[in-house]
Parts: structure tokens; sequence; C-alpha cells
């Protein structure tokens, strides 16, 4: 007999890095979602910066909501774009990342 015929190959092929944009994979953002996440999370960091231009108001109710609505929607953006783009991803799981 010949050991080719007797044993079989017991290891398993090297799966393919996921491809990385920057430091980004694309394995998960892919398609329209990650230029979308770029976008949002540039508009919502716009929107702070202009918010601190101002400098006088009457009214200054409206502004601080403005400001808080827009830096919330900033950091979440960026933490949403980071899970997504990193390890973190994967060491979270599936089912967490969705429960969240």
């Amino acid at each position: 007999m010949e050991n080719g015929a007797v044993y079989n190959e017991t290891t398993e092929p090297q799966a393919k890095p996921p491809r990385r944009l920057f430091f980004c994979t694309l394995q998960h953002l892919w398609g329209w979602r990650l230029p979308t996440k770029l976008f949002q999370v540039v508009l919502s960091s716009l929107a702070v910066i202009c918010e601190e231009i101002v400098e006088d108001c009457i009214r200054c109710s409206g502004l601080y909501f403005f400001e808080f609505t827009s830096c919330s929607a900033a950091l979440l953006s960026a933490l949403i774009l980071l899970v997504y783009c990193t390890g973190l991803y994967e060491q979270f799981g599936e089912d967490k990342i969705q429960r969240v």
C-alpha cells in the first residue's frame, strides 16, 4: 500500500486574510455601506465644528440641543465604524452586536 492511499491530509487550507482598506476590513462593511458610514462620520463631525463657530445666540436652547445631537451622532457613528471595521466584530460576536 502507498502512504497516500492510507493517510488523508489533516490540515485545512489556509483562508485568505480579509481585504483591508487602510486599517479597515471590508468583510462586514462592503459595497455602499462603508462610504455611507464614512460620510455620516464626516457630516456629523462637521456639524459639531459648525456649532462651535457660533459665538453669540439669543435663545441658546436649540443650539445646545443641536450640539448634543450632533456630538452624539459623531461619536456613535465613529464607534459603529470602529466595531465593524476592526477585529472587535469577531471578538464580541454577531449576536451581541445585533442585540446592542
